[in-house]
């Protein structure tokens, strides 16, 4: 797959995996470190649509904030937007490694990452990501608490963009009901799955 920069406005889907299919996520508080890089590095740069921590991988649907909003920095292009997503990860990799005596890469590859171009794929991708932990036999998808389900359908304050993603199912009801029947076009997004 041929890699892509990231762009102001538009909308990525971001994954990795282990190297190896290692787990990236060895206790809870791996998960709770992770967010906490997450908050750090990336929020400033982009909106956070629907997320998925499983023990060997992860998913991110984003958009690119627009450039009037980006730190000065980005603006004025002495940082690029890939920065974050690589300090993001290099400091994650460097605490794992630290804290369980590790030495090497802890992710496959680069980062994965895939332009977004149409409301349908969007739609499709939103569904496949916040019912990943099923579709993994790791969890009930509704039950599973590292991932952006629960915080969509609360109404608890939150950093992701709640309001735009039940937008697009219409509203929380309708989004509820549509991850509840898995109806994913599998097709649309095949080139973006493990599997």
């Amino acid at each position: 797959m041929k890699s892509i920069t990231f762009e102001e406005e538009k909308y990525y889907h971001v994954y990795n995996r282990g190297n190896n299919r290692e787990n990236i996520f060895i206790e809870s508080q791996n998960y709770s470190y992770f967010f906490e890089l997450v908050k750090k590095y990336l929020l400033p740069v982009a909106e956070i649509y629907s997320y998925c921590l499983l023990p060997n991988h992860f998913h991110f649907v984003l958009q690119i904030k627009e450039k009037k909003d980006l730190p000065k920095s980005f603006r004025e292009g002495k940082i690029k937007l890939h920065q974050p997503f690589s300090n993001m990860l290099n400091t994650y990799v460097k605490a794992i490694n630290k804290k369980y005596s590790r030495y090497g890469s802890l992710f496959q590859e680069h980062l994965k990452k895939v332009e977004i171009k149409d409301e349908n794929y969007l739609r499709n991708l939103i569904i496949y990501v916040n019912t990943n932990a099923s579709h993994h036999e790791i969890d009930d998808f509704e039950k599973y608490p590292h991932s952006s389900y629960p915080a969509l359908i609360s109404d608890k304050p939150t950093l992701l963009q709640r309001d735009k993603v039940l937008n697009f199912f219409d509203d929380k009801q309708n989004f509820i009901f549509v991850n509840r029947l898995k109806k994913i076009d599998l097709e649309l997004i095949n080139e973006l799955l493990f599997e």
